[in-house]
């Protein structure tokens, strides 16, 4: 087993605390999914927010989904002029054996145009 990173990304449509909450438990399942992992594999997840979104804090979805002894971490993303709005991030560190070529980031709703270069 190795420690590989994996990237993803949503859009909700507005900040709301029940947007944010199944905007971020899809994103954590898709990456879970997309990658084969289980709760067991994940080591710690960093999650950010444009500045539009408030009205929660990302990590407790994860919490709720089983994450709860998951080092987690809610920042805010950087205030580029004319960047995507209302989007989630997340940086998620996980063992697995997968190389790293192997790895699926996940890329949903409005944000997969962030990142058009990888498979969907």
């Amino acid at each position: 087993m190795v420690v590989r990173a994996i990237r993803g990304a949503t859009q909700v449509e507005r900040n709301s605390r029940e947007e944010i909450l199944d905007a971020s438990a899809e994103l954590v399942a898709e990456v879970l999914h997309r990658n084969s992992l289980s709760g067991e594999d994940v080591i710690s997840i960093l999650f950010t927010m444009t500045r539009d979104l408030t009205a929660a804090f990302p990590a407790y979805a994860a919490r709720k989904m089983g994450l709860t002894d998951v080092p987690l971490m809610c920042a805010t993303e950087v205030a580029v002029p004319d960047a995507m709005p209302r989007v989630l991030r997340l940086l998620a560190h996980v063992e697995t054996s997968h190389s790293r070529a192997d790895i699926r980031h996940a890329y949903l709703h409005g944000a997969a145009t962030l990142r058009t270069d990888l498979p969907q």
